[in-house]
């Protein structure tokens, strides 16, 4: 859904022994060279993979750039953008909405320049609010011309080799309610659908009062990443207690949307959760467990903190075009307060009809 057919015209003169670079837009002939790419970048993550492009455009309907950096016929440097334009949250590019990590991905310098300076050129010509960069790192000379702001926070650790060193790594109190769940004889089942993980998920954020993604999104996920995208479900006697939405990409695992039914609390369903998708990773020989995206002063960054994760600061960017004021979309802000309690008394159904038509805008 590429609404410009090329890139921006973006000329960098490099030294003479230096290749040039050339930005281009992903074609879909380019995604496996891209994802390649992407694997072996230091700086990607597994949303800088070249599938979030589909993705995004039929689940929501938003226009996407997928530029890459090419020299000497390679990808040396990739930047994925996608524009939202809403009446009520403002108008956007980013890299990437519904993404926790983002932005330029390349250890080229030159390369880097060059994306940036295509991202730039494209946010003018769309004549939007701002361009945001989702960045996991912080990048040298990200801070000219740009603003950023201390909202969230990332927790990733180390997975043990050893199974019961990464129970014992468990702070006391958690601990214990991961052992609750194991008492109560909780069991852990791999979906190939989506079914039974939407029916916890949504019956979840409904009660936090946040309007949920479409069944149809989650579905697009499953499809596009295939076996790195993976549904566990926990039951107790055939009952859904709980589910989990989880990525893989290289020697990580990255538990992405999870929630439990109104059992969950009573039976420690998501601690048993978090714990059995840890146990079956070790078992998988992965290295880091990726434990996401929390806001600061919210319940889940304590409950990612009990675990004994430690909150590393995310260097989101902005770079204000016709906005005067970085965004402030998020359940924090106070103006929202009064639509969570509403959205809280919404019938279950009617919230997941409703629902994907909002959240599509926020990204």
């Amino acid at each position: 859904m590429n609404s410009i057919a090329e890139a921006p015209e973006v000329h960098l003169h490099t030294p003479a022994a230096t290749p040039p670079i050339s930005i281009k837009l992903m074609q879909p002939q380019d995604a496996a060279k891209w994802d390649q790419f992407v694997l072996e970048c230091p700086e990607a993550s597994f949303f800088h993979r070249a599938g979030w492009q589909p993705v995004i455009e039929r689940a929501f309907g938003h226009k996407t750039w997928f530029y890459y950096a090419e020299a000497d016929g390679k990808i040396v440097g990739v930047l994925p953008l996608a524009e939202i334009k809403s009446a009520l949250f403002g108008h956007s590019l980013s890299s990437l909405p519904f993404c926790v990590y983002g932005g330029v991905a390349t250890e080229s310098a030159a390369a880097r320049t060059a994306l940036n300076a295509s991202a730039q050129a494209l946010a003018a010509k769309l004549n939007v609010g701002h361009l945001e960069y989702r960045n996991f790192k912080a990048t040298e000379g990200a801070e000219q011309g740009w603003q950023t702001k201390e909202l969230y926070v990332t927790f990733r650790k180390e997975i043990d080799a050893d199974e019961e060193k990464n129970m014992l790594a468990i702070p006391r109190k958690q601990r214990a309610m991961v052992r609750k769940g194991i008492k109560f004889e909780l069991k852990s089942e791999l979906d190939e659908g989506v079914d039974r993980f939407f029916h916890a998920y949504s019956t979840s954020v409904h009660r936090l009062g946040t309007p949920v993604f479409s069944k149809k999104f989650f579905r697009l996920l499953k499809g596009t990443f295939g076996k790195d995208c993976e549904v566990m479900t926990i039951v107790k006697d055939g009952r859904v207690i709980a589910s989990v939405m989880s990525f893989y990409f290289r020697d990580e695992v990255l538990p992405y949307y999870g929630g439990g039914t109104a059992e969950a609390r009573d039976l420690a369903g998501n601690d048993f959760m978090y714990w059995e998708l840890m146990r079956r990773s070790c078992a998988r020989g992965l290295k880091v467990f990726d434990f996401g995206r929390s806001k600061l002063g919210t319940g889940a960054f304590d409950f990612k903190k009990n675990w004994g994760f430690e909150p590393q600061p995310l260097h989101y960017a902005y770079q204000l075009h016709k906005s005067t004021a970085v965004p402030d979309n998020n359940p924090l802000n106070p103006k929202y307060q009064l639509f969570i309690k509403m959205w809280q008394r919404m019938p279950l159904a009617m919230a997941n009809l409703i629902g994907p038509h909002i959240v599509k805008n926020l990204g």
